[in-house]
């Protein structure tokens, strides 16, 4: 079905193999314009090679590209227009999702590699807030759009639950901390000791001093900080865990910033068997002037180890023990120098494969334009989103389907299913303004529409009592009125493949969109439930973009509910 391929490996023979055929595939563009047809290979490259003007070569060439997939070849100046034959194309597409179903799009790019994701990573002792979705849910749609691309995914939740933020937490619970409320209320409880700390420590900064020491104990090994670490830990998985079974997130690993502890001697022993360490200000660096990057701080002046020292010795683990192909950091944008910092030393380290590390960096999730901050308590909370959305779902529900068999259930697809499209319908680069009316609108390139539209196709094939066994090739004659939406149907493996090499989830989401506006533009058009000779070919028509809007949906981490 790949009829770009064939028209440049039938201009790969004409041209005499002047030009490759990733040159030739490269060069042929979709027109704009449905009048210019549907593939267009602009001849501006040739007219140097044969010192003959574009359009001349064009009109030559043009005489000479056949194939039965090829309803008829125009030019248009220094292009030649290809227009597909509608019949053939149309029931061999139809024909490969029958066959293929949700295979459909499977690509083999990753020819079975690991690829490792480092995604969601909240902090424990704080609640799970807005700013943490972005990691998640870009995170769990590459994991999907990367294992339908041939890899095999493996996520890891890389906590934040070591730090000096910890030391702070100790002191304040030592200072202000009262037992039964948290256990009653873990989460808000002890984000209120930390917006304390912060507070107090404004006009007291011993306190600053007080939370250090908490922390350097605690690295050392003290008994009642570790006990108090694990407990806050231990609560804050459990609040988390109700947040990501809502949102179908799973794991394959949980281990985070402390799981590294007792791996950092060795990465500080590799580095100075390597005589990469240098003293500065009684710290201890990695030096990158070649990299022209700042140094790159391994141990802090009192002993206590970094951020980096800890991501050192994860990605070292990782290879070790995953022997990934590649492995990928969905962390915010504002986080890239630590990333470059990070392949730079590992690459010092004489480690090639750091080559296979990406930092696939997003915007932040802004409120009133501003960064959303814990430490001020200025925070939105994602529990909170998501009930809310789902709530709405309900109302909606509720005025339009009062008699839905499944409706809380409906309901909570389509909640959260608005929340994660809200997101994952941006490209990950670009900050997003909080606005839960934007967030749960029913209409528009929005999730609740993709999958308003996945339901009205399935009702159309309840009402036309139709089965795919029903269907023989026989049925239709024309293919004109569906050509658009077969278009898109053709184009579902490039979204794929466009979003894998981009790392970028938003090419899927935006295709969904497109296929439903196509869809419901012909929905408005044709009668397609009417006694006809095509009946049967529309309703082969339909079944196949349910088949795809939903694995679409199942890509972004969303549920395509059969009624709504």
């Amino acid at each position: 079905m790949n009829f770009k391929q064939e028209l440049a490996a039938i201009l790969y023979e004409l041209l005499n193999h002047e030009l490759t055929m990733d040159e030739l595939q490269l060069s042929i563009e979709k027109p704009k314009n449905d009048a210019h047809g549907d593939l267009a290979f602009p001849c501006f490259t040739l007219a140097k090679l044969k010192r003959k003007a574009p359009n001349l070569i064009a009109q030559e060439l043009s005489e000479r590209v056949q194939s039965p997939n090829f309803e008829k070849i125009e030019v248009v100046g220094a292009y030649i227009n290809v227009f597909l034959n509608k019949k053939t194309v149309s029931e061999k597409m139809i024909a490969d999702l029958f066959e293929q179903k949700e295979t459909y799009g499977t690509l083999t790019i990753g020819n079975g590699g690991n690829v490792t994701i480092d995604m969601s990573s909240p902090n424990i002792a704080k609640p799970f807030s807005m700013g943490h979705l972005r990691s998640t849910v870009i995170g769990n749609a590459l994991a999907n759009i990367v294992e339908k691309a041939g890899y095999k995914p493996i996520k890891i939740n890389h906590l934040g639950d070591w730090g000096t933020q910890f030391g702070k937490l100790i002191a304040a619970f030592k200072l202000w901390g009262d037992t039964e409320k948290i256990k009653q209320n873990p989460i808000k409880e002890l984000l209120k000791l930390y917006i304390k700390f912060h507070e107090e420590a404004e006009t007291n900064p011993e306190l600053v001093d007080l939370g250090r020491n908490w922390f350097k104990e605690l690295e050392d090994g003290n008994e009642e900080a570790l006990s108090l670490w694990q407990w806050f830990r231990d609560e804050s998985l459990k609040e988390f865990s109700k947040i990501y079974q809502l949102m179908h997130v799973d794991f394959d690993s949980f281990a985070g910033e402390a799981f590294y502890n007792d791996k950092m001697d060795r990465v500080v022993e590799l580095l100075e068997e390597k005589h990469l360490l240098v003293e500065s200000d009684q710290a201890q660096v990695v030096e990158l002037h070649e990299e022209q990057l700042p140094p790159c701080l391994i141990k802090k002046s009192d002993g206590a180890t970094l951020y980096a020292t800890r991501d050192l010795a994860a990605a070292i683990y990782r290879k070790e023990h995953y022997d990934f192909d590649l492995s990928l950091y969905v962390v915010g944008h504002e986080q890239s120098l630590h990333f470059q910092q990070l392949k730079a030393v590992l690459e010092k380290m004489g480690y090639g494969w750091a080559k296979k590390m990406v930092h696939v960096p997003f915007g932040m999730m802004l409120k009133d334009g501003k960064k959303m901050s814990t430490r001020k308590g200025k925070v939105v909370l994602l529990e909170e989103v998501l009930k809310e959305s789902i709530s709405l779902a309900q109302q909606n529900i509720e005025e339009k389907n009062p008699n839905l068999v499944n409706k809380d259930e409906v309901a909570n697809q389509v909640g959260v299913g608005a929340v994660i499209f809200h997101d994952l319908k941006n490209f990950r680069m670009n900050d997003i303004e909080f606005s839960m009316e934007d967030m749960l609108r029913f209409e528009g390139e929005t999730g609740p529409y993709v999958q308003y539209t996945y339901a009205r196709a399935c009702s159309i094939l309840r009402k036309g009592n139709w089965h795919p066994e029903d269907y023989s090739k026989n049925d239709h004659a024309a293919w004109d009125k569906e050509w658009k939406v077969i278009s898109f149907l053709m184009e579902f493996p490039n979204a794929i493949k466009r979003a894998c090499e981009q790392f970028d989830p938003s090419q899927v989401a935006k295709y969904v969109v497109n296929l439903a506006q196509a869809f419901n533009k012909y929905y408005a058009e044709v009668k397609i439930l009417e006694e006809s000779d095509e009946q049967q070919a529309r309703l082969a028509l339909v079944y196949s973009v349910t088949i795809v809007l939903k694995e679409g949906l199942r890509l972004l981490g969303l549920e395509a509910p059969e009624e709504m």
